[in-house]
């Protein structure tokens, strides 16, 4: 039995502690903040009508056997969540005013696009679709439940013939599109799911094609109370395996003299001694702050997106909108010109004039007052910081002008709710790193791709969990990076 200390209780620690927890290792974790759940956030805002919940972070749960696994894994049956299957997954509206509702029946999705693009259209997704397929099935079956740790491994994998041809090795998720999708508007579909990996579609690699697949292929849910019910799920998961968590207590370096870990040192100066130490916490903040001997991770070099969001407080109830409802802007590639902007050539990043806006709309009366409506408004951003790829987000006035301006846009498309607004709360990148320590609060860590940095570290019994590592951001994926780290320190 090993002592392991967990830094970090986000649902990668969590789920790491659980699983540890399951096969009798004494587990402590020590969170920074004084609640769980990482960026999986959660806000309340009192007002005289009622109260309205958020979920900050999170707003879809995809693969939700992944999490009924952990479950089953850590104590027997599928777990106390009880996911709602949502229908449509995504309302997607276009620039020219056409309407497409997501699903998650591939041949409904097709009828779908036949229906509103053409039966061309409807065709070409098709072909995508089989050509995704193969690309999940070889991501899961080869990379997203193993430890990949260098470009040998994963050139080492048994790819198939037919699994490289669809994965299509330098290949981007944009050039996949645009060679299989005719219709802009599906290609403009496509291309948002390199953001959902914080990556530029036009640089993403073309296996992100899994993304869609694996929404798609087995849905987009809500937790009734809202997503952050999994955090409290899991802490009572871990709770009930004799897991000891103590929130308010950053960890400030970990003790790794002689190339192995001893322990952990706290703020204020208290060492805790461990034979393993999981770190839930970015993979930058690991190899450049924890470490004895700082360690710059070439594969670093790539910050994720960032989010500037909205929590608004909606008198009364809006029509057209769905649970998630993303309305395109006419030209994504100023977006991405804009979020990521260009620092070779000089350009810096810079807030998108014209963003695509992401709206959440929970229709569960438990997050907000009857009579009113709950909504989590997403921008993609660029990081913060003050380097030529990241905006200043702390510049007076910077974030409350551009919060005027979403809803300026969101009112130019057809969505205009200033008039009824209890009241506005803006969250900024900024805002996330302070809150979660993420650097820049660059949402998903690492940008998008098959190599992450990996999740052994480079100490002898330290191991990464996390959106920040090996497999991936999402929750899922960062579920799937605890049980890959459950299995190499049982193997160790």
């Amino acid at each position: 039995m090993n002592r392991v200390v967990v830094v970090g209780a986000g649902v990668g620690g969590l789920a790491a502690a659980a699983r540890l927890a399951a096969t009798g290792h004494r587990v402590t974790v020590y969170e920074r903040a004084g609640v769980v759940g990482g960026k999986l956030g959660r806000y309340v805002h009192h007002t005289p009508a009622g109260s309205f919940h958020f979920d900050t972070g999170p707003s879809l749960l995809t693969l939700p056997q992944v999490f009924t696994d952990l479950f089953a894994a850590t104590g027997g049956g599928p777990g106390p969540l009880a996911p709602v299957p949502l229908d449509p997954i995504v309302r997607h509206v276009f620039p020219d005013g056409t309407v497409l509702d997501s699903c998650a029946d591939p041949t409904a999705f097709a009828d779908r696009i036949r229906a509103v693009f053409g039966a061309r259209a409807a065709d070409d997704w098709r072909r995508l679709w089989r050509r995704a397929e193969r690309v999940w099935r070889a991501s899961w079956r080869d990379i997203l439940r193993t430890g990949i740790d260098s470009p040998l491994a994963l050139a080492r994998l048994g790819w198939r013939v037919g699994d490289l041809a669809a994965i299509a090795p330098g290949t981007t998720l944009r050039g996949l599109g645009r060679r299989h999708l005719r219709d802009p508007r599906l290609r403009m579909l496509l291309d948002r799911y390199a953001t959902y990996t914080g990556a530029d579609p036009r640089r993403a690699p073309a296996a992100l094609v899994a993304v869609p697949y694996a929404e798609l292929a087995f849905g987009g849910h809500y937790l009734p109370g809202g997503l952050g019910t999994l955090a409290d799920a899991l802490l009572a998961r871990c709770a009930a395996l004799g897991v000891t968590v103590h929130t308010g207590t950053p960890v400030t370096a970990i003790d790794a003299a002689g190339g192995r870990v001893h322990g952990v040192r706290l703020a204020g100066g208290a060492r805790v001694p461990a034979d393993v130490v999981v770190a839930n916490v970015d993979a930058l903040t690991v190899y450049r702050d924890l470490l004895p001997t700082p360690t710059r991770l070439a594969r670093l070099t790539d910050r994720s997106l960032g989010g500037f969001v909205l929590l608004l407080g909606v008198r009364g109830t809006t029509p057209g909108l769905a649970h998630h409802t993303v309305f395109f802007p006419p030209d994504y590639d100023a977006e991405f010109d804009a979020v990521f902007g260009d620092p070779g050539r000089g350009v810096p990043a810079r807030p998108a004039v014209d963003p695509t806006v992401f709206v959440t709309v929970a229709d569960d009366p438990a997050v907000r007052p009857d009579g009113h409506e709950a909504w989590f408004v997403l921008v993609n951003a660029a990081p913060h910081g003050r380097s030529a790829s990241a905006v200043d987000w702390r510049r007076p006035g910077l974030a409350s002008a551009y919060a005027d301006h979403v809803l300026d846009v969101l009112a130019a498309r057809g969505v205009d709710v200033r008039d009824r607004l209890l009241f506005r709360e803006v969250r900024t990148p900024a805002d996330l790193a302070t809150a979660t320590g993420a650097p820049g609060g660059a949402i998903y860590g690492t940008a998008g791709g098959l190599l992450r940095p990996p999740n052994r570290g480079p100490v002898r019994g330290l191991f990464l969990v996390g959106g920040a590592t090996h497999p991936g951001g999402g929750l899922p994926m960062v579920t799937l990076s605890a049980e890959i780290v459950a299995g190499q320190i049982g193997a160790a």
